[in-house]
């Protein structure tokens, strides 16, 4: 199966390249460094130290308390983060620039993935999630460096895609040397792929262990003063296409019963932040733009579209009620514990099946509400917004619910530990 999936993703190349070159001209910054999308990295990486993978913005995220204390255990072994995405790659450059070096993951191709692993020849390797990469894991195996796949989620909707090609995963997940898996939900579906129980291991989120610094808090009160101390606040976290016309629809309705309220939209991705702007503009609101907004007076702002990366937490501060997007589309959410770590209420849509163990938690524990429509979303807004005892009382169940799930980080540290003794 190993050899049929080379075959395909030989024939893929020329699809691969166009779509490349597809989001390079909506992105200018995918052409930026494409060598290393073919294991070339031209500038000279630390060797011999660790290896993270983390895919996009929510993966570093996750993986910042893990390199932390990686740094804190083993201070003279240097780190490499790899990315796919150019907005994980900001991340990492604004989170982490001055602890670790970054390059792109290349792709799955034979001849790219030794290239890397020779390049940066590290001594253990995680990989954040569920990123399974035939060819990847087969040359760390014939490398012999350890590889620990760490944070992984497997929904029931993933599997079912993976599960088609069972026979494939069967053969490299046994190449694997341990998995840190989110929840036993997770922990059977894995195991169903081929991966050995014995080197399956329960260890629950590492974002629960996600410390947000007090500047945080800081630049969000400062942001609030701009917006405006006295005026409700609404945020849409990493809104997906057709999200944000429902999210303006839902504002027409709460403006109805609170007209002072202001609506912040964060797009998830930045090659739709012009379109985004658009669209308000479209629905004759009065919109201001991040990247903009020094010196402008929100008094008679409508929406402020935040067309800038890595700024999230210090908006989800800065606003009263958070809704997390992915969720009102088919796209599966997104992390709903920036906000509870912040003590803000939070809104999430029908489509959780990426974070379905932990919106379960959030709604047994009171942390959040999950609603179903627009109509909704307006309704269970208007009622946050105009409620600010109701407001803490989700903001506190939010921190309860952090505090009860931290330890993730120190059961990963302790199987990585058994794999480098």
């Amino acid at each position: 199966m190993l050899l049929l999936y080379r075959v395909f993703i030989y024939a893929f190349l020329p699809v691969l390249i166009l779509r490349f070159i597809w989001r390079g001209m909506r992105n200018r910054s995918y052409f930026s460094r494409i060598g290393e999308r073919f294991g070339y990295i031209a500038d000279n990486p630390p060797k011999g130290g660790f290896w993270i993978h983390a895919v996009s913005v929510g993966e570093v995220n996750a993986a910042i308390p893990l390199v932390s204390q990686l740094i804190d255990n083993w201070p003279d072994r240097p780190i490499v983060i790899t990315t796919m995405t150019t907005t994980g790659s900001d991340r990492v450059r604004k989170a982490l620039a001055d602890k670790v070096f970054h390059c792109y993951l290349p792709y799955d191709y034979p001849g790219a993935v030794r290239r890397f692993i020779k390049r940066i020849e590290p001594k253990l390797g995680m990989v954040m999630e569920t990123e399974i990469w035939p060819n990847l894991i087969n040359q760390c195996h014939k490398s012999h460096i350890p590889l620990v796949y760490t944070n992984v989620r497997l929904s029931q909707r993933s599997f079912r895609g993976y599960n088609r090609f069972r026979s494939l995963f069967s053969q490299v997940l046994p190449k694997v040397s341990q998995f840190a898996v989110q929840s036993e939900a997770d922990a059977k579906r894995l195991i169903l792929l081929g991966a050995p129980e014995k080197r399956v291991h329960v260890t629950g989120s590492l974002k629960f262990d996600i410390t947000l610094p007090p500047s945080v808090g800081e630049a969000g009160e400062s942001i609030r003063r701009q917006l405006g101390l006295n005026r409700p606040v609404f945020l849409a976290a990493s809104t997906h296409e057709g999200e944000e016309s429902r999210v303006i629809e839902a504002f027409a309705a709460i403006r109805t019963k609170l007209p002072q309220t202001l609506l912040i939209i964060v797009p998830r991705h930045p090659e739709r932040f012009n379109h985004v702007a658009r669209l308000c503009q479209k629905s004759e609101l009065i919109c201001q733009r991040r990247s903009n907004m020094s010196g402008v007076s929100f008094e008679t702002t409508d929406v402020l579209v935040v067309d800038t990366m890595g700024e999230l937490p210090m908006f989800i501060s800065a606003a009263d009620v958070t809704f997390m997007g992915g969720s009102l589309v088919a796209v599966g959410g997104h992390n709903l514990l920036e906000p509870a770590s912040l003590a803000k209420p939070v809104i999430f849509g029908p489509y959780m099946f990426n974070f379905a163990e932990i919106s379960e938690m959030f709604l047994q524990q009171g942390a959040g509400i999950q609603v179903k429509s627009t109509a909704e979303l307006a309704e269970v807004a208007i009622r946050l917004l105009d409620d600010a005892a109701m407001r803490d009382q989700f903001g506190t169940q939010g921190e309860k619910l952090m505090a009860q799930n931290r330890g993730a980080l120190i059961r990963v540290i302790n199987l990585i530990t058994r794999e480098l003794i």
